[in-house]
Order: C-alpha cells, then sequence, then structure tokens
C-alpha cells in the first residue's frame, strides 16, 4: 500500500474527504480501498458477527499511533478553536457603556447578553456531546459545522440594531460554541493513550481559560479604536481563520467512527454483512426513548441523587460565577477607582491568565508524578489521590478573594489587587482540573452525564448571578473599598466549600461505594450487551475499559 504518516492524518479532515469524493475514490483512499490490501481472514471467513479492530497495533490510522508530532498539533489546532469561540464570551464588556448608549438599555439589560452567552455554551453539550458519540457522525463534522455557524453568528451580531436580537444571538452563539469547548477534551483523549489523558487536558484548559481572559483585553482596544461591535467582526475574522486551519488540518479522531466506517468499506468489498462494529451494535440497540434519558435525563438523576455530583457541581458553578461576576467588579475597581484608561483596565485581566498558568505549572507535574507514571505501569489510580492538591487550591481560593476585596481601595496601588485575582485563579486552576478527574474516576460509566451536567449547572447559575453583579458591588461597597463587602461574600462562600474536598478526602471510598452510577463492571457490561460477540468483542471492551 503506498501511503504515508501525513497522507493518513489528512485522509480523514474535510479536505482529504472532498478531494476523496469528487477524485472518485482516487486519492486519500482507506487502507481497505487499497487494491494490494490483505483483507484478514477473520473477515473472509466469518459466519457470525464479527468486530472491525486495527490491522496490527502499529496501524497509523489508529489516531493513538499517529507520530507525536502530528498529535502535538492536533492538540494545539484544538485548543486553538476553543480559545478562538471562548474569546466571545466577553468580548463586547469593555464597551458596556456603548452597548447601553446604543440600544438604549441599562447596566443590567446590558449585561444579558454575557449572562445569554454563559447559558447558550451550557446547554448546548447536552445536544452535540451525544451526536459527537454517535459512530455514523463523530467528532469532525460536529466540530466544523458549529464552528462555522458560530462564525456566521458573528456578522448579524456585529450589525443588531436592538437588544432583543443582540440577546437572542448571542444566546445561539453560545450555543453553537458549546461543541468545541466541551468536545475538546474528548478530542485530545482520542490520541493520546490513557495515562496522558489529564495532562493534555490540562494543557488544553490553557486555552480554555485564556479565552475569557483575553477577550476583554482585545475588546477593550477595539472599542477605543472603533466601537464596540468590531469585537464581533474580529471574531469573524479569527473564526474564518480557525475553519481554514481546520478543513486541512483537523481530522475525525473518534474510535468508533472510524472503525465504523472500516466496518461499512469491508462490508462492500467482501460482501459479507457479518462484519460490524462496536458503534453498529449499538446504535442497532438504542431506541429514542433511551436516547433522550441518556441525554437529557441522566445528567439531571446524577445532579439530583449523587451527594458527589452535586457538591462538585455547586463547588465549580461557584468559582465561574465569581469570574463572571468579576466582569462587574474589575471596571468599578480599575477604571472608576484607579483611574485606568479602558485599554489599561483591559490589560488588567491578564491578571487571571497568569494565575491560571502558575496554577497548571504546579499541576502538570504533580499529576504526572501522582496519575500518569502509575497508570503507564498498571498501577491502580483511585480518584483520591487527586483531593489533596484540591485542598490546596481551595485554600488559595478566598485568600485571593480577600486580597482583592480588600487591597482595591483609591489610596493602595492597583498591584495587589491583580495579585489577589491571581492567587484565585492558581488555585482555581488546580481545583477544577483535580475535581473533574475526580468526577470522572469517580464515575467513569456515565462520565459524559456528569460532565455534561456540571456544564449546563454551573454555566446557568453563573449566567444568573453576573446579572446581580453589578447592584451587589454598588449596594454593599464604600467609597475607599468599593468591592470590598461584595467580595468578602463571595470568600466566605469559596471558604466554605474548603469543606467538599475534605470531606470527599475522609470519606471519598464510602460514598462511592452507595452510589449506583459509581464503577463500572466491564465483564457485565460485555455478557449483557454483546454476548455474541466472545473473544472479538472483549478485546474492544479491554481497549475502552483503559
Amino acid at each position: 500500500m503506498s501511503y504515508n504518516k501525513f497522507e493518513v492524518f489528512l485522509r480523514n479532515t474535510v479536505f482529504g474527504k472532498l478531494v476523496h469524493y469528487t477524485s472518485r475514490g482516487k486519492f486519500f483512499k482507506t487502507n481497505e480501498e487499497y487494491e494490494d490490501y490483505e483483507i484478514p481472514s477473520k473477515y473472509l471467513n466469518a459466519q457470525e458477527p464479527v468486530l472491525v479492530d486495527w490491522d496490527g497495533e502499529d496501524d497509523l490510522q489508529n489516531p493513538r499511533n499517529w507520530p507525536l508530532p502530528l498529535k502535538l498539533f492536533f492538540a494545539f489546532l484544538a485548543s486553538f478553536i476553543c480559545f478562538s469561540v471562548y474569546i466571545a464570551s466577553a468580548i463586547y464588556t469593555p464597551g458596556i457603556e456603548m452597548v447601553k448608549k446604543d440600544l438604549n438599555v441599562n447596566t443590567t439589560v446590558a449585561t444579558l447578553p454575557l449572562a445569554l452567552f454563559v447559558v447558550g455554551y451550557g446547554t448546548g453539550p447536552l445536544l452535540f456531546g451525544p451526536l459527537t458519540e454517535n459512530p455514523k457522525i463523530g467528532r469532525m463534522p460536529v466540530y466544523f459545522g458549529t464552528t462555522f455557524i458560530f462564525m456566521i453568528l458573528q456578522i448579524p451580531t456585529a450589525l443588531v440594531k436592538n437588544i432583543t436580537g443582540f440577546c437572542i444571538l448571542r444566546f445561539l452563539a453560545g450555543f453553537f460554541a458549546a461543541a468545541p469547548i466541551g468536545i475538546g477534551p474528548a478530542a485530545i483523549c482520542d490520541v493520546l493513550t490513557i495515562p496522558y489523558g489529564p495532562i493534555g487536558i490540562g494543557f488544553w484548559s490553557i486555552s480554555a481559560v485564556g479565552g475569557p481572559a483575553f477577550g476583554p483585553i482585545i475588546g477593550s482596544v477595539l472599542t477605543v479604536k472603533e466601537s464596540w461591535r468590531w469585537g464581533f467582526w474580529f471574531l469573524l475574522i479569527l473564526n474564518g481563520f480557525t475553519l481554514l486551519c481546520m478543513t486541512f488540518f483537523f481530522p475525525e479522531s473518534y474510535e468508533k467512527a472510524l472503525f465504523y466506517k472500516k466496518a461499512m468499506i469491508l462490508k462492500t468489498k467482501t460482501g459479507n454483512e457479518n462484519i460490524t462494529s462496536r458503534g453498529e451494535i449499538e446504535l442497532s440497540e438504542m431506541n429514542r426513548i433511551e436516547v433522550i434519558k441518556d441525554t437529557l435525563w441522566r445528567p439531571i438523576e446524577m445532579t439530583m441523587k449523587e451527594p458527589v455530583v452535586l457538591l462538585i457541581h455547586m463547588y465549580i458553578s461557584l468559582m465561574y460565577a465569581i469570574m463572571y461576576l468579576w466582569f462587574e467588579a474589575f471596571p468599578i475597581v480599575f477604571q472608576q477607582t484607579k483611574h485606568f484608561t479602558l485599554v489599561t483596565m483591559g490589560l488588567a485581566y491578564l491578571s487571571s491568565f497568569i494565575g491560571n498558568m502558575i496554577g497548571a505549572m504546579i499541576y502538570l507535574p504533580w499529576t504526572y508524578k501522582i496519575h500518569t507514571r502509575k497508570a503507564i505501569v498498571n498501577q491502580e489510580v483511585q480518584p483520591e489521590i487527586f483531593l489533596p492538591m484540591t485542598i490546596v487550591g481551595s485554600i488559595f481560593m478566598p485568600v485571593g478573594i480577600f486580597i482583592f476585596a480588600w487591597t482595591s481601595s483609591p489610596d493602595i496601588n492597583w498591584f495587589p489587587p491583580m495579585i489577589g485575582v491571581a492567587i484565585f485563579n492558581i488555585g482555581g486552576f488546580m481545583v477544577f482540573q483535580c475535581l473533574f478527574n475526580y468526577l470522572g474516576l469517580s464515575f467513569p460509566r456515565y462520565m459524559a452525564s456528569a460532565f455534561s451536567g456540571n456544564a449546563c449547572m454551573r454555566s446557568i447559575i453563573s449566567g444568573v448571578l453576573a446579572l446581580f453583579g453589578h447592584f451587589m458591588f454598588n449596594n454593599l461597597g464604600s467609597k475607599r473599598f468599593p468591592v470590598g463587602w461584595g467580595s468578602t461574600i463571595l470568600g466566605f462562600c469559596t471558604a466554605g466549600m474548603i469543606a467538599i474536598p475534605v470531606l470527599f478526602y475522609l470519606n471519598g471510598p464510602k460514598l462511592r461505594a452507595r452510589s449506583k452510577y459509581a464503577g463500572f463492571d466491564m465483564d457485565d457490561k460485555v455478557e449483557e450487551v454483546h454476548e455474541p460477540f466472545d473473544e472479538e468483542s472483549k478485546k474492544v471492551d479491554d481497549l475502552e475499559s483503559v
């Protein structure tokens, strides 16, 4: 077979698929489509259903076998896609005064499009998560399609003349931004071996936290130079460039989708209808009621019935709420109190990004030591190993809030409030990553449901609370400490939340033992769902259980 590593990478991109289709299968063939491909005998002689698998441990069609430079480039592009849509969340906030004047609204209503964007990307995963896990669809079409729609939505948003249209467009933009934001960790894990999953997601998360931090910086410059509307023209250009990169360099990475396609090709080539894939089996066994239950009800049920899930959702929701409440606090502190210009106030948001970077520098080597090393040698890893760092991070957070609260005064230098913001974000990065790892390891079988429920809850709560930040700081503030008592309330709430990781550390195994969702009995699943496929089914199950 005449193909190289880069061709294997390109064949499942938008570009590769278009060329393959327009050339009628002449270019960018899969291995199975080459004339000299030797079809394994198990596919030729199968009298019973047989699952497709990779052609050996070094099969380059397996994304986990891509060369390291291609893996790194794929991970970087997934991160850049997330960044390019995430900066939209707060890009217009430096121009809120202009928005109020242009659209004839008050401060609360002018903040509503920010809240609706956040709510949108919290509800989007409920739809797009299951879509990407459908083997007929896969990740790449959802990634590309939603990013394209997100890009197009920036045109009417930049031209909108009334607040109703602005709010609707912002909700829709957030809804479609949910796919590249929510699917990113799954796409990263598609190409990494299991021990390196938390490390890869940690690097990806830097782009996720960088988006909301850089959005106000870019927005402030564009607002001063042109108007608040130019932020959306910038998003149009940026995401146009992102789509161009995706066209050529973002292939399908979801294993079940790749196996589904392989099974269809081998069926056609051999005429053997017994060739199948895990995804095809799952599709045949699912009905609409089960799909609705898995997609919509299970995240809600887990939140209501699982104390571990509920408490983690509450904690992370509070963290997100503080981040978006600070979009109201920063103008009060740095523009009104410290007399920053609009652009320099935007630069103040860099303190949150710097804090997250420091948090990542602590989290990544520590996670490699306590998780990756053990997983490489197949040593059992319990979810509780992530809790010591969670506790440390949970102490950093209220400390940072209190520093920000009581140094935001006209007679105190501008630097201490930024230190407070950075300290909060150091702890926030550590807590967010560790609690997500704890959630994933505690509920491996229903990980998608747990994460979807978390995204929905944190986005709705933080989006709603963002509407009241202006009132909270103004009503509780004084001339000397304009955000002192408002931030102190948040600090006390965050300090109280320290009890959550401590509780998990002391009683985690007991709590998980009582849960009907925790744990995953792979042997039971093989016996119950895939009885007819014996050795081949167990082989795939073993791969998935890793």
